[in-house]
């Protein structure tokens, strides 16, 4: 399992670009429910060779806002993105993020 981090727009521009699915995870590392979802979306990816990057939104900021403005979706943390052809198939926040909605979304 490798979780690919962003930490800048040339990073974000050249993940999304990929072709096939692939996962995109906002973290804030401040936040316990972002830990939480952080916890399951590591518990997914030991079971399955899906693309995985993960965004530190504290850290990282401008990255993060940047997927808000490209998808068009507002920015929450945790949130969780499926993207398939640079565009966005499914995505959660919050409580939402669990192993068994990942792999749900993954496999439709």
């Amino acid at each position: 399992m490798s979780i690919q981090q962003l930490h800048s727009l040339e990073d974000l521009h050249q993940y999304v670009e990929q072709p096939g699915k692939k996962l995109l995870f906002k973290h804030s590392t401040t936040c316990p429910i972002s830990a939480k979802a952080n916890q399951e979306f590591e518990a997914f990816l030991k079971d399955t060779d899906t693309t995985a990057a993960i965004v530190l939104v504290i850290e990282d900021r401008p990255v993060s806002t940047q997927i808000a403005e490209d998808f068009g979706i507002k920015h929450e943390s945790p949130q969780i993105f499926l993207l398939e052809d640079a565009e966005v198939r499914w995505n959660a926040s919050h409580w939402k993020i669990t192993q068994d909605a990942i792999r749900a979304a993954v496999n439709s």
